[in-house]
């Protein structure tokens, strides 16, 4: 779990040294990243899910996922190696979605995932582990990496919403390249993540990711 003080510290370095970010934290209050603890995996389970889907329609199908493993709140690897191939498709997921549950919760299962050790490396490497698993792509390493491990300085360029946030915030909506967008963003280290979640809040219902 992220501090208090360290998310106000954040939020107050992003209202300096982006004014136009500031308006936003104004409008939505304080981000809400780290202030609870989230099970690894379910946070994994939950990336994969969302994948190319709109927040709504991601939720929909969690809920769905969630109500036929008898998972509740928290997804846990029994729940997917217990339940049928086609019954997890049934639910909206995708033949490769339902594939990718199953071998990642065998993964967490066997000891080959271990997020203990994740916990201890940095960044990239963190990335590049989670990277080398069926279905999990840089985009789904990045949201786990906030949203599971509190990391608070990442920017995802493959997340759709996020450059969308971006372009309205700083150029009217027009497409910034890729250059053009790490520059901008640039400045909000050691806070990238909190500034992401802020830009999520302005386009909140568009499509999460790229994938």
């Amino acid at each position: 779990m992220i501090k208090a003080a360290t998310m106000r510290a954040a939020e107050a370095h992003l209202r300096a040294v982006d004014p136009r970010l500031g308006t936003v934290i104004d409008r939505h209050g304080p981000c809400t990243i780290g202030s609870k603890r989230r099970d690894p995996f379910h946070v994994l389970c939950s990336s994969i899910i969302s994948q190319q889907l709109s927040i709504k329609a991601a939720d929909t199908i969690q809920a769905r996922v969630a109500a036929l493993t008898g998972a509740g709140a928290r997804f846990a690897p029994a729940h997917f190696i217990a339940t049928d191939h086609e019954a997890l498709r049934s639910c909206g997921l995708s033949n490769a979605k339902a594939k990718w549950l199953r071998a990642l919760a065998e993964a967490a299962a066997n000891g080959t995932l271990d997020f203990a050790k994740l916990r201890k490396m940095d960044d990239e490497a963190a990335i590049n582990t989670l990277d080398a698993l069926p279905g999990i792509g840089r985009w789904t390493a990045e949201m786990f990496l906030i949203f599971a491990l509190d990391r608070l300085d990442l920017f995802s360029l493959g997340d759709v919403g996020l450059r969308n946030g971006l372009n309205r915030l700083h150029n009217g909506g027009a497409k910034l390249d890729d250059a053009a967008s790490l520059a901008l963003v640039a400045r909000w280290a050691p806070y990238r993540s909190v500034g992401s979640w802020y830009l999520w809040r302005v386009v909140d219902g568009d499509v999460a990711a790229a994938g």
